[in-house]
């Protein structure tokens, strides 16, 4: 190979919340995708959530399955922890190409029972959280020409009983994601919302109201059309859809992985 000819540089992405159920599993999938994964999380358990201690073993999952996934621990809701991660991007790899917002935390609770501190703690982590790495991102992918982000949303965001704070959070990071999707329209920036549906999905936030109950954090929900529960794959196949160049024309789009999430539903039971 002679000093014109240089090997492609990968695309690099970053996930929050990506050492944990539907987050890792979009980080792994990107992964073997063809991308440079920046994942981070937190080790400790947060409101309503199992999703900790966490990091060591993703990490060495990456190694075992031989995917380019780095792992970083950082919190969502501190623009100095996602400034740093950032940065840990840009340095080792001069770009970044995707951002997928899926860090999250879901507790459960009417404004009623909702205390000052859970209420600063969901919206920090669910709505503060992508504004922090959406303003962290952006500037470079304008730099380099265009970008994609992809925030996960919830059908909670159109409103359910019991759920105040997690749907006023999600509610705002719809609106989020539209804003961002015009103002950067012209800066070839696409920004998509993906909504998990179909139940079945199991997830730190679900593990936490199920308390710790896998089968009955996965068998919730109507299903999907393919006549089975969705799983965190269905999720990461539609966020590498949305990042890939097959999806260079989507902006400013909801996609509902699951079926009726976010007409709010609900599916009747099977007869």
């Amino acid at each position: 190979m002679n000093s014109e000819q240089q090997i492609p540089q990968k695309k690099v992405a970053i996930v929050s919340g990506g050492t944990f159920g539907i987050g890792k599993q979009i980080a792994f999938t990107l992964a073997k995708k063809g991308f440079q994964v920046v994942a981070f999380g937190l080790d400790t358990p947060q409101p309503a959530s199992l999703a900790g201690n966490s990091i060591a073993q993703v990490k060495e999952e990456a190694e075992n399955e031989g995917v380019s996934v780095d792992v970083l621990e950082a919190d969502v809701s501190l623009a100095s922890d996602v400034d740093r991660v950032v940065q840990f991007a840009m340095t080792h790899y001069k770009r970044i190409d995707a951002l997928v917002n899926n860090a999250a935390i879901g507790p459960l609770g009417t404004v009623v029972d909702t205390d000052d501190a859970l209420w600063a703690r969901i919206i920090g982590v669910n709505l503060t959280g992508p504004f922090l790495t959406s303003r962290a991102v952006i500037p470079h992918m304008k730099r380099q020409g265009g970008g994609s982000i992809v925030n996960i949303g919830s059908g909670a965001g159109w409103g359910k009983p019991n759920m105040a704070a997690y749907c006023a959070s999600k509610g705002g990071l719809h609106a989020l994601s539209s804003a961002l999707a015009y103002d950067h329209f012209r800066d070839c920036i696409r920004v998509n919302t993906v909504i998990p549906g179909g139940g079945g999905i199991v997830t730190g936030m679900s593990l936490g109201r199920a308390k710790g109950d896998v089968a009955r954090a996965s068998s919730n929900g109507p299903g999907t059309a393919a006549g089975r529960h969705g799983t965190p794959q269905d999720l990461a196949n539609a966020v590498a859809f949305l990042l890939s160049d097959e999806a260079t024309v989507i902006s400013g789009t909801v996609l509902d992985v699951g079926c009726f999430a976010l007409q709010g539903g609900p599916i009747p039971a099977a007869r």
